[in-house]
């Protein structure tokens, strides 16, 4: 039998009594592409593809950070609801308050 526990506040989720929450969370950078411009469409790029092909194949220990960092967690049904009403925690960050000297 499988045992869950909340990973927010660490309750533990008994199955057929307390609800439990799954939130899964992908992370991964946005691309957005450049603006194509008549002189872009102009040029041949042939070359310039084909250098950069050849860099990549003399440096064979190039190393690319993951496309993509997955995250899933259970939550309880109180964390759930904190979670959906806050799910950045911008309530709970630490807010500095300087005094004007």
């Amino acid at each position: 039998m499988m045992h869950f526990s909340c990973d927010q506040c660490g309750r533990e989720l008994r199955a057929g009594e307390d609800q439990r929450y799954v939130v899964k969370i992908e992370a991964f950078a946005a691309n957005d592409p450049a603006e194509l411009t008549e002189a872009d469409l102009d040029e041949d790029h042939l070359a310039e593809v084909s250098e950069l092909l050849q860099e990549l194949s003399d440096d064979a220990a190039f190393d690319l950070p993951p496309a993509t960092k997955q995250f899933r967690y259970d939550l309880c049904s109180e964390c759930h609801q904190r979670y959906v009403r806050d799910p950045l925690s911008k309530d709970h960050q630490q807010k500095f308050h300087f005094s004007k000297n």
